[in-house]
Order: structure tokens, then C-alpha cells, then sequence
């Protein structure tokens, strides 16, 4: 067992506009495999996360709605919160940007910043919707291309032609809130001058905060020059006024990131009593941090984020672990063709077990995406789950329970293979740390074909018709049982309903890693019962037909 560590994990906050999609959830059970794999070496690992609460876009979505901002992101927080725990992902605080602890801590570290020299003020020139009275961002300008002459194009890229321009060059631009012609007009905006932390952060991301392939990617940004990063917006905003201003708020962007401490500052609250802004920063410069996100919010976490925290006198992030994006069947997801697949619409259908297990058997320590194949997602969960590990304990607990009145024999069949199951944790173990889940499946399902083999080579269903021989099989039941066990703890993280499950079935009060290093001998089972259902393809034809409606 290593030193015990004090960690602190987040993965990136889900926005309080709209439902959790299976593209959201590759992170976040990617993240929570992690911390349970952390939790199970005995480390002092913490989870956090919370609703992104704040912008434009909830501010109009209220409105259209006829409530208030406060009241859609409590509506939201509540959905996201139900679609998290039904897909076993255990948060130590899930929270919102929306509170008081956010709103302080943003502001903390604005006026840290600005008393170190970091902010800056000048004048920006935006579009505007004179009818509507508020600045246009670009997703809410629409018209022609000026380059390939495309209707209907958004106010900062073509998705016919590709090209990148400024709002204003559409042809016959138009406000997409009003429909009314935008003008151009001038307003004082904050910066956060990025450029002073150029030393810093071109020595931060080459020091193994980042995987080497993402931290190459960064060193092209450098190349460009770190430019100031706007992080103010005007009036009307649904955020928190910038300290020292009466019509200016932070960007979301801002305050967002900052929200993994307004979380952190809240659990602690809760066990803690009153903790001071003080003590929050001395307890978070305790913890190691460790972010998980997509590689779309990768400029905002491996620049932004740790300039901020060096120059408001934080602790940075230990690690920023990046993902890529999840494809459906080779393709982006499409409402059209029903692989859109909202959280709730599959936990309509489907063993939310079925998604983590497959997502965790694709995914690995890199940026590439990685693909929801639904036809491969049937085979594989129903080949690897159930006619594999499943399998090796179902076709084992029958004999034991009837014949031997539910306790394993007093000696394994073969010490030596379950030996080595034991000793096969010690790869499994790093692989987990170093999110090479694909490889955990890989290996353990490699160890389920070695158990199925064992029980085919000795046939004690075959060997149990002959005089005399009811000890041997037992034992050789009993072996497959202490395998299955084994295995059981290694899917423990990915799998935590199947080894909860299995935790009853073998009378044990905890699947435990180390527990493993001895066998269970002369030990009570319980009635089997099943473990996993098989997955129906039908229910899967279900699911995409609701999604396409």
C-alpha cells in the first residue's frame, strides 16, 4: 500500500441550460472509475463538481420560459443531479455556481489579480441589438457567408465552407433574438493580461500536468502569443457584478472554473462548520487537484485556469486529464438518426451498468474519440459481462449451495492460479491510476476467459456423476468462486451495482483489494441470484426510435 494522499477531483461543470447526453457522461464516469479506484487504495480522495449556472444563454432560456434564472437552474440542477446518481456517479459535493461562495471566491481572485497588476481595461467594439438592448455574442448573429456567399451561418465561422470571420462581415447580418439589423458599438471591457504568466505556464504544461500529447498541443498556442483574455461582460448578464462596477459582470468562464472551490468550500462547511476564505485556501493547498475534461475546454484549463490560480495565490492543478469526444456509430450525434441519446432516455431503456462498463472498455489515457457502437455495445457487454464473469459464478454457486449447504470447501482446487489473479491486481491497479481502462478490461476479461477454461478443462458437472468425488468438485467450485471474487474486486470501480451484488452473493461486508491476498476457505455463500440481465437489442431499438422522436 502506497503513502495515503489527499486528493481533490472535479470533473468539468455540466451548463444549467439543458438535459446530461451520453457524449456528457463519458466524462464523468471516466472520472468517478477514477476516484473509486483512488478510494479503494485507501486514499483520502474527494470528488466535486456542480452546475454551470451562469451566461446569456439561461438568462434568455428563463426568459422565454417565463421564470426566473434562479428558478431554471435549480429545475436543472435537479434533473442533473437524478441523472448522475441513477448512473452511479457519487459526487462528495455537487453544487452550483450560483451561490455565495462562488460569488465570493470569484471575486477574491478578480481583486487579487487586479491589485497584482494583472487586469486591464479598454474599450471593444461589439455588435448590438438596439431592440433587445443587450450585446450579441457571435452564436446569436446570424447571415450569409462573406466568403462562399451560405445563408444562414453563424456570426463567427461558415459550416459550408469552414471559414472564420468577425460577426459584423456577414452578409445582411440580423440578430437571431429579434430579427432586427445589429450595430456596431463601443463598451469598456476587463482583461485578464495572460501574457504576464507566459514563464509560468510554458514551464507548468511541460512538467507532467498534462500527458505529452496534449501538452504539445498547447506549445502551438505559445507559439501565437498569449493574448489578454476578455472576462467581462455587460448588462443584462446572469452572473455575478465585477467588484468596483455597476454595469459589468464576469464571463461565465470566469467564475466557472472557480466553482470546483465554491464546491469544495461548501463540503467543507457542511463538516467543517464555518470555514473562513482562509482556511479554504490553506485547505485546498493541502489536496492534490485533479481535473477531468474534454479537449473542446482544454485552453481554458491549461492556460487560463492555472494563471489565474498562480496569480491570485492558489494552489494549481496537480493534473489536467483530457478526454475526447464520444462518436454513435462512427458518426456525431444526430437527433435524425436517434443516436442523440439523452441520460434519462437510456436509463428508460437500458442497465446503466452496460454504458460504464463499455465506455470503460474504450477509453483510455488519450484525446481520441472514442465510438458508441450499438451493435458492438450488445455483443460485448452481453459476451464480456454475462457470458464471461457472470457466467464463471453462476455455473458455479448451484453445487455449492445445494450440496454443500452454501460453504466452500476448506482448500482451493489450484492455490497456484488464484495466485496469480492476485498478482495480476498490481497491473490492473496502475492501469486504473493511469485511466488505461480499455487495458483493465482487456486484462480482467483475459483473467474471466482463464476461469472459464479452468471449469471446461475439469468439467465438474461431468466429474460430480462419479462415486466419491463430491470434495474435489466442491473445491473446484469453490476455486472458480474465489476466482470470480477476484474479479469481481478488479471491476469493483467500473462495476459498483454488479459488485455490490456480488459482495451479498459471496457474504462478504466489502469487495476489498487486499483482502484478496487470502482466499475464501470454509466460507458461507449465499443463494445465487442473477447478477446482470443480458442486453436485449430490442431495448436498444427502443431507445434510439424515443430519441429520434
Amino acid at each position: 500500500m502506497t503513502d495515503r494522499r489527499k486528493l481533490l477531483v472535479t470533473s468539468a461543470l455540466p451548463y444549467a441550460n439543458g438535459s446530461i447526453h451520453i457524449g456528457h457522461l463519458v466524462e464523468y464516469l471516466q472520472t468517478d472509475i477514477w476516484v473509486r479506484y483512488m478510494r479503494a487504495c485507501g486514499h483520502d480522495c474527494l470528488y466535486f463538481c456542480a452546475d454551470d449556472a451562469h451566461g446569456a444563454p439561461i438568462m434568455l432560456r428563463a426568459e422565454s420560459e417565463g421564470v426566473t434564472a434562479e428558478q431554471l437552474v435549480a429545475r436543472i440542477g435537479e434533473e442533473h443531479r437524478a441523472d448522475f446518481a441513477d448512473f452511479g456517479i457519487e459526487f462528495s459535493n455537487y453544487y452550483s455556481t450560483h451561490s455565495e461562495e462562488n460569488r465570493l471566491l470569484a471575486s477574491d481572485i478578480y481583486q487579487r489579480l487586479e491589485q497584482a497588476g494583472h487586469i486591464k481595461n479598454y474599450p471593444v467594439a461589439q455588435a448590438y441589438d438596439g431592440e433587445k438592448g443587450m450585446f450579441l455574442a457571435d452564436r446569436y448573429i446570424r447571415g450569409g457567408c462573406p466568403r462562399c456567399g451560405a445563408e444562414d451561418q453563424y456570426g463567427d465561422n461558415c459550416e459550408v465552407c469552414g471559414a472564420t470571420y468577425g460577426a459584423m462581415e456577414l452578409i445582411e447580418p440580423r440578430s437571431v433574438l429579434t430579427g432586427s439589423v445589429p450595430e456596431t458599438r463601443e463598451s469598456e471591457h476587463y482583461f485578464f493580461h495572460l501574457e504576464d504568466f507566459q514563464g509560468f505556464l510554458a514551464e507548468w504544461t511541460r512538467r507532467g500536468h498534462l500527458d505529452d500529447q496534449v501538452s504539445n498541443k498547447i506549445q502551438e498556442w505559445f507559439e501565437g502569443g498569449l493574448r489578454d483574455w476578455d472576462i467581462s461582460r455587460d448588462e443584462p448578464y446572469f452572473g455575478f457584478r465585477i467588484p468596483g462596477t455597476d454595469n459589468k459582470y464576469f464571463y461565465v468562464w470566469l467564475d466557472a472554473p472557480v466553482g470546483y472551490i465554491a464546491s469544495y468550500w461548501n463540503w467543507l462547511k457542511q463538516h467543517q462548520g464555518d470555514v473562513t476564505l482562509e482556511q479554504l485556501r490553506e485547505q485546498w493547498a493541502e489536496r492534490e487537484i485533479h481535473h477531468f475534461i474534454g479537449k473542446d475546454i482544454l485552453y481554458f484549463h491549461a492556460l487560463f485556469w492555472p494563471a489565474m490560480l498562480k496569480g491570485a495565490g492558489y494552489r494549481t492543478p496537480e493534473k489536467v486529464n483530457v478526454h475526447g469526444f464520444l462518436m454513435v456509430n462512427g458518426e456525431k450525434m444526430s437527433k435524425s438518426r436517434g443516436t442523440f441519446i439523452q441520460a434519462r432516455t437510456y436509463l428508460d431503456h437500458l442497465d446503466p451498468e452496460y454504458l460504464r462498463y463499455y465506455f470503460a472498455a474504450k477509453l483510455s489515457n488519450g484525446v481520441d474519440d472514442l465510438d458508441l457502437n450499438l451493435d458492438d455495445f450488445v455483443q460485448k457487454v452481453n459476451s464480456d459481462l454475462v457470458g464471461k464473469m457472470v457466467n464463471i459464478a453462476s455455473r458455479s454457486a448451484g453445487y455449492i449451495y445445494k450440496k454443500m449447504g452454501g460453504e466452500l470447501a476448506p482448500a482451493l482446487e489450484n492455490p497456484q492460479l488464484y495466485a496469480e489473479f492476485v498478482q495480476a491486481g498490481e497491473d490492473i491497479g496502475k492501469a486504473y491510476e493511469a485511466r488505461e481502462y480499455s487495458k483493465v478490461c482487456r486484462q480482467v476479461m483475459a483473467l474471466a476467459d482463464r476461469a472459464n477454461q479452468y471449469l471446461a478443462e475439469l468439467a465438474p458437472w461431468s466429474l460430480a456423476k462419479q462415486e466419491g468425488t463430491e470434495q474435489q468438485v466442491a473445491a473446484i467450485y469453490s476455486q472458480a468462486i474465489n476466482l470470480f471474487r477476484v474479479l469481481a474486486t478488479y471491476l469493483s470501480p467500473i462495476l459498483p451495482v454488479l459488485a455490490a451484488n456480488s459482495q451479498e452473493f459471496l457474504g462478504l461486508k466489502q469487495l476489498d483489494w487486499v483482502d484478496l491476498q487470502t482466499p475464501l476457505l470454509s466460507h458461507r455463500i449465499n443463494k445465487f441470484k442473477p447478477l446482470m440481465q443480458r442486453v436485449e437489442p430490442e431495448a436498444v431499438a427502443k431507445m434510439v426510435a424515443e430519441t429520434r422522436d
